[in-house]
């Protein structure tokens, strides 16, 4: 199976099938079986929440939407006007939603600590639609936010404070989506970027990193899922040097000068029990070194892939961190 390293690799504690839970079907159907929470979206202005959501469709010939969240009170003047954070949601390219209950309480925390409106946009998910597909319909996202006639976006973002943030999957798709638009950034006034926010972003690479070897069978992200994972998400045929996959395999030089040209800055968050930290350090170190502002936010061995998700007080102290930023 590719991706995999017998000489290095310890014995799998999980089958990366059962871990994944996916089935390609004969016919070519998808089967999924992990059943994971949602939560509906509340435009209510009588609810007494700190936030306020509404779901806006997209794209219906590919069925992409977006959640949008409004925190109180909503701002009534110009001067008023909230900075926008556009957030991807993770899980691998295969699974999950906006509507997912972990990501709509992340999204509805971080629009009320952070006094900003988040647009939280679907995109196609594989193996139905492998990439690009994630990253062309994330593009896409921000044109209609460039262009949209949506109250909630119009009456209260200034869309010269724009933010890309993603988590794991959702991290990989802010730097690829950054790397396409950081040559055409004007393409997108008056939305402008500021910021992308790579939060555990999502890695990997053909040859094993030192913390792949050492959290193999870490239980939040088993090194052999995310393999299975990988093989499903990539172009077929590619191999796990793809540039979807590793972001500092071949010659980056030209691509991350590219980046440093906006001005940009790229905050890259990483866990130290996460199996891909090695991935993100090294990523954050070579943009630092081609001139790219680089803040880097790498907490603790106790910090799993993903941590902030399914920790709201985790999430708490991250958009603390982030306020200096947004």
């Amino acid at each position: 199976m590719a991706g995999q390293h017998p000489d290095l690799d310890p014995a799998p504690a999980v089958n990366a099938d059962d871990y994944v839970k996916i089935v390609v079907n004969p016919d070519g159907t998808v089967t999924r079986g992990h059943h994971i929470p949602n939560t509906p979206a509340d435009p209510d202005p009588h609810q007494p929440s700190a936030v306020r959501t509404k779901d806006v469709p997209l794209n219906p010939a590919h069925n992409t939407w977006a959640r949008i969240y409004l925190p109180r009170p909503s701002p009534t003047r110009a001067d008023q006007k909230l900075p926008l954070v556009v957030y991807y949601h993770g899980g691998g390219f295969v699974w999950c939603s906006p509507a997912n209950t972990v990501h709509h309480v992340f999204c509805s925390l971080m629009a009320a600590k952070l006094g900003a409106v988040v647009v939280s946009p679907s995109y196609r998910l594989a193996p139905e639609h492998r990439l690009p597909a994630a990253y062309d319909d994330a593009i896409e996202a921000l044109r209609w936010v460039r262009t949209t006639e949506e109250e909630w976006l119009r009456e209260g973002v200034d869309f010269s404070r724009c933010y890309l943030l993603g988590t794991s999957a959702g991290g990989n798709i802010v730097y690829h989506v950054g790397l396409r638009l950081c040559a055409a950034a004007a393409d997108l006034e008056p939305l402008v970027i500021r910021t992308l926010i790579l939060h555990h972003p999502f890695f990997g690479g053909s040859k094993r990193t030192e913390s792949e070897v050492r959290l193999f069978n870490n239980p939040t992200l088993p090194v052999n899922g995310a393999d299975r994972v990988w093989e499903l998400a990539l172009p077929a045929g590619a191999n796990r040097d793809h540039e979807y996959c590793n972001p500092t395999a071949g010659e980056r030089s030209d691509e991350w000068e590219g980046m440093k040209k906006p001005g940009w800055r790229v905050v890259v968050v990483g866990g130290g029990g996460d199996p891909m930290i090695d991935r993100q350090r090294e990523l954050a170190a070579k943009l630092e070194a081609k001139g790219v502002q680089v803040v880097g936010l790498f907490s603790s061995e106790g910090d799993y892939h993903g941590v902030e998700i399914l920790e709201p007080a985790k999430a708490e102290l991250l958009f603390d961190k982030l306020k200096g930023i947004i």
